[in-house]
């Protein structure tokens, strides 16, 4: 049996996408079998013990290899892309030693899919003489941004974040300078250096796995695939399969059945992804948007960060939301809202009838949830591409109104309460609700027999020399 090896990076949108590509694969390739290398730091990514028994138990084809966790102390890092790489450059001694013993059970590894924070597993995997690919879990935008950034970098001696202007790359909207991907901002740090030298790698894999699909982002698709975002190399082909989206939506019901009760297409949901948390003032600023506006509401409430340093990258305690939000906020919006703490089964809450909005931190996997649902989007970026991704959704896809921070990057009660009865109420809202409805039919149309999505993935698997 033909045996593909998937290493996605620590968190849990990482895990989630890699393993739905393995179950792809499966469904429609089912002479493959599966092995996931997983990484499961101390620290907090999100937790991931309980989604790997449910995929263990009812996808027998996908076993994983669970990585030994090495011990390091989060106050010694600036930041979690930080010790992350860390935990990836200093777990490539277990990768080695994993891939050796798959290869002594089975030799036949055709490929080995690496995510892209996963690159210092390229040259052993080279050396092991296996086939490696990427597996991009953002859209074909992030990535002509990322195969582009070594041209960037060659072009100026400045930081992105102190240029204010805007930056031209092929088969993107113009993106102001302090948008970029996060990481890429100041050029003094580390982790530019490494991603850079990343960026250098992607362009010399066997190809490239991205989560998207042909017609939700055809400009940056077609400037991949002319080669003008690497210039003067050849660039490897690039796979769109997507929209892969988690179908398992496990946990409270208690929100779905206060769903059920409301009219169709009048709820707004707010959430922020498994690491997005805001401060107590800022909380306090959405309650005030969300009551003032009088719109139907599902808002998922995490504590604030910790001001402790050793606390930085430990899971939040549960939020005491009468201490968080306004006095008497809950029962003055009993009527008309739900509040949810720390987590809601958002792919279940994203597909029921009575949404019609998704306020998001523009993570890929969140867009392309809303994506598959047809749910129109206010984008309210915090961390990582999300403030890049924002920019693509609002200006490029039409896909979301854009929230307006002050100068001090917090978000008022009044924008927030404009934006929220903008996307129920408003002509934006309907504009981008028509826009979101027909590319969710494309999205559907991408995944069905010949569809766009289909055929890719036959194309990959003809590149593995499978067939």
């Amino acid at each position: 049996m033909s045996t593909i090896v998937l290493y996605p990076s620590p968190g849990m949108g990482h895990l989630v996408s890699m393993v739905e590509l393995g179950k792809l694969i499966i469904k429609h390739h089912p002479s493959f079998s599966i092995i996931v290398l997983t990484l499961i730091p101390s620290f907090n990514t999100g937790t991931t013990a309980a989604y790997v028994r449910h995929i263990s138990a009812t996808f027998p084809a996908i076993t994983f290899h669970h990585l030994p966790d090495i011990p390091l102390d989060p106050n010694l890092f600036p930041s979690m892309e930080a010790i992350i790489f860390e935990l990836i450059l200093q777990s490539n001694p277990n990768v080695e030693h994993a891939l050796q013993s798959i290869i002594s059970l089975s030799s036949n590894i055709v490929a080995f899919v690496i995510d892209l924070f996963c690159s210092p597993a390229f040259t052993f995997a080279e050396k092991l003489n296996l086939r490696v690919y990427y597996f991009f879990t953002s859209g074909a935008c992030c990535l002509a941004q990322w195969l582009y950034f070594p041209t960037l970098d060659k072009t100026t001696n400045q930081s992105f974040k102190d240029m204010n202007t805007l930056i031209h790359s092929p088969g993107l909207p113009p993106i102001p300078s302090l948008d970029m991907i996060g990481p890429f901002l100041d050029r003094t740090t580390t982790i530019y250096a490494t991603l850079l030298e990343f960026c250098n790698l992607l362009a010399k894999s066997n190809g490239i796995i991205v989560n998207t699909f042909d017609s939700m982002e055809p400009k940056a698709i077609k400037a991949i695939a002319d080669g003008v975002c690497v210039p003067n190399r050849p660039t490897p082909p690039i796979y769109c399969v997507g929209p892969l989206v988690a179908t398992v939506g496990d946990g409270s019901r208690e929100c779905l059945n206060w769903l059920d009760l409301q009219p169709r297409g009048s709820v707004v949901y707010l959430c922020f992804g498994s690491l997005g948390v805001f401060s107590s003032d800022q909380l306090k600023e959405i309650a005030k948007g969300l009551e003032m506006s009088g719109v139907r509401f599902l808002w998922v409430v995490r504590s604030p960060p910790s001001d402790k340093k050793e606390d930085r990258f430990l899971p939040p305690p549960e939020p005491d939301l009468d201490v968080l939000l306004p006095k008497g906020f809950l029962d003055r919006t009993k009527d008309r809202g739900f509040v949810v703490k720390n987590w809601a089964p958002q792919v279940v809450v994203l597909s029921h009838k009575s949404i019609g909005g998704f306020v998001t931190h523009c993570g890929w996997n969140s867009v392309l949830e809303a994506v598959s649902f047809g749910v129109p989007m206010v984008a309210w970026p915090l961390y990582a591409e999300q403030r890049f991704n924002k920019v693509v959704l609002t200006e490029e896809m039409k896909l979301a109104l854009p929230i307006e921070e002050l100068k001090d990057g917090t978000v008022s009660a009044v924008e927030v309460e404009k934006r929220v009865r903008q996307l129920i109420e408003g002509d934006e809202g309907k504009f981008v609700r028509e826009i979101s409805t027909m590319t969710k039919e494309e999205a559907t149309l991408a995944l069905s027999d010949g569809g766009s999505s289909r055929v890719a993935l036959s194309k990959l698997v003809a590149s593995l020399g499978c067939f």
